[in-house]
């Protein structure tokens, strides 16, 4: 469990964001007539923002790794 999150730190440190930024979006942007499946529903947004959070913070989690081993490695050529 320890090494699942210390792989995706920030995967899973915006998922709250996330959550919040999907409820704020069904709030003040969602579907007012009740058609859209998707923001119709507070509790599918949340879920949704939550994904997309998470989704967000990985890929800047291994824009970060890869970062980090090209410095690893341009200093292990000198």
């Amino acid at each position: 469990m320890k090494d699942f999150i210390t792989k995706h730190k920030f995967g899973l440190l915006l998922i709250i964001p996330g959550i919040i930024a999907g409820f704020l979006y069904w709030k003040y942007v969602g579907c007012a007539s009740g058609t859209c499946p998707i923001t119709s529903n507070w509790h599918t947004m949340l879920g949704f923002g939550a994904l997309i959070g998470y989704f967000i913070g990985d890929s800047i989690d291994d824009v970060l790794k890869k970062r980090k081993s090209k410095k690893v490695s341009k200093h292990q050529e000198v």
